[in-house]
């Protein structure tokens, strides 16, 4: 499926509902550190609920061990200091979707070396940016839209339940 990707989460509730749709989807979580809590906090547990037991995780000691152990040319970052639609890009199954932390968004020199890969979500006058668990799954749903047909997604539903 996917990879979802976050770098120095700060809200443990947005991590604990990323990780519960990532249960759902059969997709695998990386979670960078530093973190602003520990992962077997109680939010988390309340938001991911028993998803979070199930869930294929990684944590990272940080941003630099991870991109050196994960292919960037199946990365795909996002950012609200881009004009690429995140519906633009092509994603492939197995894929990296790399989100940021909750108030910085990710380093500008990683996202400067790879303009080409950086996607965005597009949001009105007023908007500075989405929830991270909003905008993980506005991303998430659309790689998926891209690379599974009706029959495939009624096929891993099916899968999951059994």
């Amino acid at each position: 499926m996917f990879n979802i990707v976050l770098v120095e989460p700060q809200i443990p509730q947005n991590t604990g509902s990323i990780g519960r749709m990532c249960v759902n989807l059969g997709a695998k979580l990386h979670l960078i550190e530093p973190m602003c809590f520990q992962i077997d906090e109680k939010a988390i547990r309340r938001a991911g609920l028993d998803y979070w037991n199930e869930l294929d995780l990684t944590v990272w000691e940080s941003l630099e061990v991870f991109l050196a152990n994960n292919p960037i040319e199946k990365m795909h970052f996002a950012t609200t200091k881009v004009d690429r639609i995140y519906w633009e890009a092509e994603y492939k199954s197995g894929d990296y979707l790399v989100f940021g932390a909750e108030t910085k968004g990710l380093p500008e020199d990683l996202l400067k070396a790879n303009l080409d890969k950086c996607i965005t979500i597009p949001m009105g006058e007023k908007g500075r940016s989405l929830n991270l668990a909003t905008s993980t799954g506005i991303v998430t749903y659309e790689a998926l839209r891209q690379n599974y047909s009706q029959s495939d997604f009624k096929k891993i539903t099916i899968d999951f339940k059994s």
